[in-house]
């Protein structure tokens, strides 16, 4: 340890089937030790997850990074969205908590907007119109279905407020991650009263929305993680937001996510309000604002195609079949209750074709909302910033590319997640913005993609196959 020049801290990404924790040197953004450890996801019609699970994954993730971990001065974590954490009167999970991609709440939603003044007004309240995805409806699915665990709750925490919790004894968050719950007004930076009456959830029973910049706590006594007691530990965030900081974004930057889900966001100095629910209006990490459009099903459904089809993720053939992969439902578009759509099959059209058509499907969704999430007064000619664990895959990189017809800039840096969340963590530290910590440690790097001609051809022939099929793919899964 020796070599670090300045104080080590600690960064933390706890995703959706994984926890990862970095050892970060503040001074140089160096990673000096890392750990990694799986926790699982049910299947079937829910997704859900035992909390106990991510915890017992971040005690052996820093477990796997050694002596670094205990000498780090500020902790700081990083999660998945929208997941609805029930805790009882010990502070143990009620139930499994329900993740972001759990959409078994759409009928919730849609009667949720309706309720409330239609998504014109849900917009202008919180920057949002709720889908499946988010906190409120699953509350809202809980009491309709779980009664008895609503009675058994005494808090409710999203994924990466859990493990805050849990280190410092205290219930926080921060705006970037409560943003997404759906109870959180954009226009006060508030809890919004109306929203929590309507689905019978005490305020109360939230946990206190910590200021960008401010300590959320210090880690206590009664722990067995590697850290000191008094170890600082930072806000944290969502795993979005969280991003957005480790690559130090500037406002009008766009950045496409290729991971289990896909995002498209941008940082902006304006407050976001799409009443069509495409663009999520989601707050940051440090004061402005992250607009963002997310599909449920990215590499992972890729990959499903792929391993159906028994081929090796980068055996892509250009196609002329449409192919679209809503594998879990999806959100942009808003079709909860879809499942994949095959069209153009014939006689001849082999494996590979059909791959390619699923990354073309994929990426269809993701840059359809692009420039939605853009401002304005965006420039358009900047590198599209790739990142996720599709970002180095050729086939996603070609694939952004042509349909896109920009440049595509693939940053060196890996787990931007834990790198936002080590640059929180160093911020409390240095008194700096967390981003202009993550710009310090120029964690954006790497090489950039020219542009090509954008593939207007394959993109239109997507939007008509959607167009067409809509009566099919808005049917509920109860429809089915």
């Amino acid at each position: 340890m020796s070599a670090a020049e300045g104080p080590l801290v600690v960064g933390v990404d706890t995703s959706t089937q994984s926890t990862k924790a970095l050892v970060v040197d503040a001074a140089t953004g160096q990673v000096v030790a890392s750990g990694q450890a799986p926790h699982t996801v049910s299947s079937g019609a829910g997704r859900e997850s035992d909390p106990r699970q991510w915890w017992d994954a971040l005690c052996e993730a820093l477990r796997q990074c050694g002596d670094a971990a205990h000498e780090a001065a500020a902790v700081s974590i990083g999660g998945q969205q929208h997941g609805l954490v029930t805790l009882d009167e010990r502070g143990e999970p009620v139930r499994p908590a329900l993740l972001w991609n759990d959409v078994r709440s759409a009928p919730q939603a849609r009667r949720l907007i309706e309720e409330l003044g239609g998504p014109k007004a849900w917009a202008e309240r919180t920057g949002s119109v709720p889908g499946p995805s988010f906190t409120v409806t699953k509350w809202a699915w809980l009491a309709e279905n779980e009664p008895e665990a609503v009675r058994a709750t005494r808090a409710v925490r999203l994924p990466h407020d859990y493990l805050t919790e849990r280190l410092t004894g205290q219930g926080t968050t921060d705006r970037g991650d409560a943003s997404g719950t759906g109870w959180w007004a954009s226009g006060t930076e508030a809890y919004d009263e109306e929203t929590l009456a309507h689905v019978g959830l005490d305020p109360a029973m939230l946990p206190r929305v910590v200021r960008p910049g401010e300590v959320a706590g210090t880690v206590r006594d009664s722990h067995d993680l590697p850290f000191s007691k008094g170890t600082l530990v930072a806000p944290g965030t969502g795993d979005n937001a969280a991003a957005a900081l480790g690559l130090g974004l500037r406002p009008g930057a766009p950045v496409l996510s290729l991971g289990t889900s896909g995002t498209v966001y941008a940082v902006s100095r304006r407050r976001p309000a799409d009443p069509t629910g495409t663009v999520a209006g989601f707050a940051d990490a440090h004061g402005d604002w992250l607009p963002l459009a997310c599909t449920l099903n990215c590499t992972l459904a890729v990959d499903r195609v792929a391993a159906l089809l028994g081929l090796d993720r980068e055996a892509v053939e250009p196609t002329g079949v449409t192919l679209l992969p809503y594998l879990d439902g999806e959100r942009t578009p808003n079709l909860p209750g879809a499942s994949g759509l095959l069209h153009g099959l014939r006689h001849d059209t082999t494996a590979g074709q059909l791959l390619q058509a699923a990354y073309d499907g994929a990426v269809h969704s993701l840059l359809g909302a692009l420039d939605l999430v853009l401002d304005a007064d965006a420039d358009r000619s900047v590198p599209l910033l790739l990142i996720g664990g599709g970002a180095r895959g050729r086939a996603w990189q070609e694939t952004v590319r042509r349909l896109s017809g920009r440049a595509v800039q693939v940053p060196e840096a890996k787990e931007l997640v834990a790198l936002g969340a080590a640059a929180q963590a160093a911020g409390l530290l240095t008194g700096e913005d967390p981003a202009a910590v993550a710009r310090r440690w120029n964690t954006a790097a790497g090489p950039v993609l020219d542009a090509v001609q954008r593939d207007d051809e394959t993109l239109e022939r997507i939007a008509g196959v959607l167009s067409d099929a809509a009566p099919l793919l808005e049917r509920s899964t109860d429809d089915r």
